[in-house]
């Protein structure tokens, strides 16, 4: 472990426990969620920023203040580390990591041409039947990681790139096939992430996706006294997403109609009627601003039944 190695890291937690178990080197924590809001392709750009920042700004009230001192200062940094010639990236098997992953893959296929890049991805683990997230590893198990952590190949380089780019598209219809096709990549968890991403659009059952479903399911199958009971749940049970309690307070706030009471958590007779597709939640939840990448989240429908994603045409 040279100290010549920069480590990007998923997170505040993975960059802290590194640094408690003492890996060499120098650290960058991305400090993004670009799984959701617009993007656009070019990461690190002034438009990308501002785009991330409205996002940011609309969403979830965030200051230009908080933006630039939380997400734009650790960027700079890694701008910056240009003397490390080994990057090691460590991100996780959701679709938050999965997304945040490519995007980091793609800047540095653009500004850190020629540099040895490798992977560190958690996940499945022998002997645990759920899956883990890099701080929950043992200090053998992470340094196993980091022993058996795979060097990307230049091909590998640009089919993450180019999965952004079809992320950042204004259709994901190409991503449905695409991710199917590439059975030898080393980013076995990217396919999972990139099937929950493609049921985040509308379904036709309902007009929720596959988000919203999980809030209305957990809060209808479970006995929970206060909204604060319902996230710890969502945050409990969530297999693929990955998200923070910030994302599900968001998610519940945009289904507040559907609820009755938080105190204790009940669905109201329409909620549930929802849930069970019985009725179309489409019409009223529908924003005109809101995105999945470069797509219009309102602009796509998903069949459960046919596995398979529609466009709108107006």
């Amino acid at each position: 472990m040279s100290a010549s190695i920069l480590h990007i890291t998923n997170g505040d937690s993975t960059t802290n426990y590194l640094k408690k178990l003492q890996f060499s080197g120098d650290f960058i924590t991305w400090r993004e969620m670009l799984c959701e809001g617009k993007t656009t392709t070019n990461v690190g750009s002034d438009v990308f920023w501002k785009t991330r920042y409205d996002f940011f700004k609309s969403s979830y009230k965030v200051s230009k203040q908080k933006f630039i001192d939380y997400t734009v200062k650790e960027y700079r940094k890694l701008c910056n580390k240009k003397e490390n010639k080994q990057i090691v990236l460590w991100f996780e098997y959701d679709l938050f990591c999965q997304i945040n992953m490519i995007a980091v893959i793609s800047w540095l296929k653009r500004y850190r041409k020629g540099y040895e890049i490798s992977l560190v991805c958690s996940g499945k683990v022998k002997g645990s039947k759920k899956m883990l997230a890099i701080p929950e590893l043992s200090e053998k198990q992470i340094r196993q990681h980091y022993k058996d952590k795979i060097e990307l190949s230049q091909d590998d380089i640009e089919y993450a790139d180019y999965i952004w780019q079809l992320y950042c598209s204004d259709s994901p219809l190409r991503l449905e096939k695409i991710h199917l096709f590439n059975p030898m990549s080393p980013f076995k968890y990217l396919t999972k992430a990139l099937e929950a991403h493609l049921r985040r659009f509308p379904s036709i059952e309902n007009g929720l996706n596959n988000v919203e479903n999980f809030v209305l399911e957990t809060a209808n199958k479970n006995t929970l006294l206060s909204k604060n009971q319902l996230v710890k749940q969502l945050l409990t049970n969530q297999k693929t997403f990955g998200f923070g309690d910030i994302q599900y307070e968001h998610n519940i706030h945009k289904l507040q109609k559907l609820f009755s009471s938080f105190d204790p958590v009940k669905l109201t007779k329409k909620g549930k009627d929802i849930l069970n597709n019985q009725a179309n939640f489409y019409r009223e939840i529908r924003s005109e601003n809101s995105y999945l990448g470069g797509s219009k989240k309102y602009s796509f429908l998903y069949s459960n039944a046919n596995e398979k994603l529609l466009q709108i045409t107006s």
